[in-house]
């Protein structure tokens, strides 16, 4: 087993940072501050930065595969989003039904350009308010799994028959087959974790040898795990709060890491000056690119 050390590239001082996201033909990192309503950008050639502020939430962006914007989750709508040459908002309007205080959480395309999202009680973590949604291509909606406390980490498999999904609350990974039509079947137990000792399973990407990437929120760390769970690199991370990963870069060997602020008291942001940076490291297998919607 291997360790590795991830460095800071921004110290944004995000209050919940999530969703990472690499779009090679911009060069650029885009990754959200969930509470702060705030999307942010690294140009990792230029060294360039952006920030956006939303109206609401952003919860998570996704692109599309027609290069115009991109899909994104606000507290409790999906909208499409332009962001330059100035920013532009189209709400979908699509039937989500969240209960009183659910918000939107994390979300993926997968390879075949269906998205993939989840919710949360936002004001109490431990009400299984949470559902986890596909949207297909068409704009159809579906809710393929409910009674969720976080839903968290979308990824999926290589050959795209399973999707891994967490429930960060209970601290499990689960797998869902994924059948043609994108329909998934009952959940499967994956991997476990000891939340006081490992972290909680969070944000969570695949790389190119099929092996999980998962960010263990209150572990400090990032982990690489086989297809069978086996732990096989740590990637430490320093501050407690590792949200979530993306693999980038023009080989995408670079792992670009987002942490959280989030319900640190002041004891603890005196021991953690970076807590909501972004964080980078390099790794010898490379990522996959994003999948996009559409």
């Amino acid at each position: 087993m291997r360790e590795l050390q991830a460095e800071c590239l921004w110290p944004v001082g995000a209050e919940l940072g999530e969703g990472p996201l690499w779009v090679p033909e911009q060069e650029r990192i885009y990754f959200v501050d969930i509470k702060s309503s705030r999307l942010h950008a690294l140009c990792t050639g230029s060294g360039q930065r952006f920030s956006w502020s939303l109206p609401d939430f952003v919860c998570w962006v996704v692109p599309r595969r027609d290069g115009d914007g991109f899909m994104a989750g606000l507290r409790r709508e999906v909208v499409r989003l332009w962001l330059e040459p100035e920013l532009r908002i189209e709400p979908l309007a699509l039937p989500l039904e969240l209960g009183e205080h659910v918000r939107l959480n994390d979300a993926k395309a997968d390879a075949h350009g269906n998205l993939w999202f989840g919710s949360m009680n936002n004001a109490d973590v431990h009400r299984p308010d949470g559902r986890l949604f596909h949207l297909r291509r068409d704009h159809t909606l579906s809710v393929q799994d409910q009674s969720i406390h976080i839903c968290n980490g979308p990824t999926f498999s290589l050959d795209g028959g399973t999707m891994y999904h967490t429930d960060s609350l209970l601290a499990q990974v689960s797998a869902y087959p994924i059948g043609p039509d994108g329909a998934t079947g009952a959940a499967q137990p994956w991997r476990r974790f000891d939340d006081a000792v490992e972290g909680s399973p969070d944000g969570m990407t695949t790389d190119s040898e099929g092996a999980i990437w998962i960010a263990q929120w209150g572990g400090g760390r990032v982990c690489r795990y086989a297809p069978d769970g086996t732990l096989d690199t740590i990637v430490r991370v320093p501050v407690s709060q590792p949200s979530s990963c993306a693999f980038g870069g023009p080989d995408l060997k670079t792992l670009y890491i987002t942490s959280a602020r989030q319900d640190l008291g002041q004891d603890q942001l005196a021991a953690e000056p970076l807590a909501g940076a972004l964080f980078a490291v390099p790794v010898d297998v490379a990522g996959l690119p994003a999948a996009r919607f559409g």
